[in-house]
């Protein structure tokens, strides 16, 4: 029998005041871990840097080599410590391309943080009618959780120490919130936050326990009938609930939902995407994975394929959630439409 680890690290365990969802000897049924963080590290900060324009090919070209440009600039700051481009298109049908930058949590990221933003703006201040916004959070690590199913990671992970072992809290509705440190003893509820509009562009502040996940796919080492059955049976089913939550997925308590295609270092497209989404609460996003449609589809298909590819699959999956604490984000938005990212976001 598997000697699981936890998904919390020994440094943020708690006394439980609030339940697990897991069941007693539960038995994953495939292997997954979780990032290991130096104990030191108390919090981090992750930059969404984002543009939107009309999807025409002459502003294509523009858009791209406006960001080939501030990637070279991102790479220079000290503090940024990983980042990556990946582009989408929305809900209303324009072209996006994001850089996402994960810093140090410390004085030196949030320099380099707030520098980045400043100089990204600067772009939207001198007149382009392109749409520019910068969203950012600094969570404290005990509202951070991740899961991979391979030493392969996407994102926050590269700033971990190191991976655990095989944990059991994976594989169950509920299991993202049992592997949330802070969630041992804190609800997480929603708590609507303030929003002002400066002459310069909307900023949003203190909103309590905004959600932001961000779960990726590389299929670059797939081959053969692992490969058909990712493109022709997981991605199609994956695809429908990412469309589902971009347009409609106010209904379930997502604010924006981005189905990305992650770039290289010279902005070509790779074997890789994820599906980035801002929900109202945990908890929205809980009941969705629990009981929506879109995502039991998407379950039910992921099951087939790891019970056909699973021990020796090359399909590498990665997952990491945020819940953002009062006063642990900012977002402003230039010449944005209203569906925007947090724009679209309604009190309830």
């Amino acid at each position: 029998m598997t000697a699981f680890e936890s998904a919390i690290p020994e440094h943020l365990r708690r006394e439980r005041t609030c339940p697990m969802a897991m069941k007693e000897r539960w038995q994953p049924p495939y292997p997954s871990f979780s990032a290991r963080f130096d104990p030191e590290r108390s919090g981090l900060t992750m930059l969404i840097l984002g543009i939107q324009v009309p999807n025409r090919e002459k502003l294509r070209c523009d858009l791209h080599d406006h960001c080939q440009s501030y990637m070279s600039v991102t790479g220079q700051a000290e503090g940024v410590l990983f980042r990556d481009q990946s582009t989408f298109v929305d809900s209303v049908g324009m072209l996006n391309r994001m850089i996402i930058c994960y810093l140090d949590g410390g004085e030196q990221g949030r320099r380099d943080a707030d520098q980045l933003r400043v100089d990204w703006l600067k772009s939207a201040a001198a007149g382009s009618d392109w749409g520019f916004y910068v969203e950012e959070i600094w969570p404290s690590m005990d509202r951070v959780e991740t899961l991979y199913s391979s030493d392969h990671v996407q994102g926050v992970a590269h700033l971990a120490a190191s991976l655990s072992g095989e944990i059991q809290e994976h594989g169950y509705w509920g299991s993202a919130r049992d592997r949330m440190p802070a969630a041992q003893t804190d609800s997480l509820k929603f708590e609507c936050g303030d929003a002002d509009s400066a002459p310069e562009g909307t900023i949003i502040r203190e909103i309590e326990n905004l959600c932001l996940i961000r779960s990726g796919q590389d299929w670059s080492e797939t081959a053969g009938a692992e490969r058909r059955m990712y493109l022709d049976e997981v991605e199609p089913t994956l695809r429908i609930g990412m469309d589902y939550l971009t347009s409609d997925g106010a209904e379930v308590g997502c604010i924006d939902n981005r189905y990305a295609k992650v770039l290289d270092e010279a902005g070509a497209p790779i074997d890789q995407s994820f599906g980035l989404s801002w929900w109202n609460s945990m908890a929205d996003l809980d009941d969705w994975a629990r009981a929506h449609p879109t995502h039991k589809a998407i379950f039910g298909v992921a099951m087939r394929y790891l019970g056909e590819h699973g021990g020796s699959g090359h399909l590498k999956l990665t997952h990491e959630v945020f819940v953002v604490g009062r006063a642990q984000g900012q977002f402003e938005y230039r010449n944005c439409h209203p569906e925007t990212g947090l724009l679209a976001s309604r009190p309830r």
